[in-house]
């Protein structure tokens, strides 16, 4: 199993997931087709399908030149809202790429009511770590805003994410790993996981691909809830619902102004 970023727009990923032993890809958030072609042609691999995380125009407004470029190859996704979809899938829902990758569906509401992660790992090449794709719940060190859900809604997504092996490798919907990193350091400034982070952000432009879930339990500030920095930043006591913490956090990183952009 491969997997290939694809940075489309300014700030978002589209990605190549790989079947090694075939040869055959996915194309996870095709945006930009002829980059996502383009990028399919330098590795040698053939699209067979297409995969949405969730129904914004950023991430499936490529899906009807995707169905016309590659009309034999299925688009996923969780709603009717998606374009071109032929594949509607649900949380546990599992579909193969090429002989050896394997994906599984996890609904994570919140986002949007539609947004899907999806898991993947090589069933051959069992020693090699899952791959999560996590469109616009989970960020590196942060999560999406919450356009069409509630608090409680983004603790169960995340919880869920949290619940895959420490080493599934991150792979995101944007690159706003720097902003996220600036207000998770705003809320807790000694945690040495975001100091680890940092010099991460320092010397790679992309950071998608080179951290974990295990990591995000070491320096996301929304899926560490119950730490005492987060605690203090939101007010929190011994019986604040996590969903209170949580809704708190988020208003916060909506008005932060030490990001370098804005954060969805």
């Amino acid at each position: 199993m491969k997997v290939v970023p694809v940075p489309v727009r300014d700030d978002n990923y589209a990605y190549l997931l790989i079947d090694d032993a075939t040869n055959k890809a996915a194309a996870v958030d095709p945006y930009d087709v002829p980059k996502v072609a383009a990028a399919a042609a330098t590795h040698g691999v053939e699209i067979v399908a297409g995969i949405t995380t969730h129904h914004h125009y950023d991430h499936s407004g490529g899906n009807k030149e995707f169905s016309k470029k590659y009309p034999n190859a299925p688009i996923y996704g969780g709603s009717d809202k998606i374009p071109a979809l032929t594949k509607l899938v649900k949380d546990k829902d599992i579909f193969s790429i090429g002989e050896n990758i394997h994906v599984k569906c996890l609904a994570t509401p919140c986002h949007t009511q539609d947004s899907i992660c999806y898991y993947a790992t090589d069933t051959v090449e069992k020693d090699r770590p899952g791959g999560a794709f996590t469109g616009d719940t989970l960020f590196i060190a942060g999560c999406g805003r919450f356009f069409e859900g509630v608090g409680s809604e983004m603790v169960a997504a995340l919880e869920y994410l949290g619940s895959l092996p420490d080493d599934t490798v991150v792979y995101n919907g944007h690159e706003y790993t720097a902003g996220s990193l600036a207000f998770g350091k705003h809320v807790d400034p000694t945690n040495p996981g975001l100091a680890r982070l940092a010099d991460i952000v320092k010397v790679n432009k992309i950071t998608t691909g080179l951290t974990t879930i295990g990591d995000e339990k070491d320096w996301n500030v929304f899926m560490r809830l119950g730490s005492e920095p987060v605690k203090k930043a939101t007010g929190a006591s011994a019986d604040t619902l996590k969903s209170a913490i949580m809704d708190s956090l988020r208003e916060q990183k909506n008005n932060f102004r030490g990001t370098i952009r804005p954060m969805l």
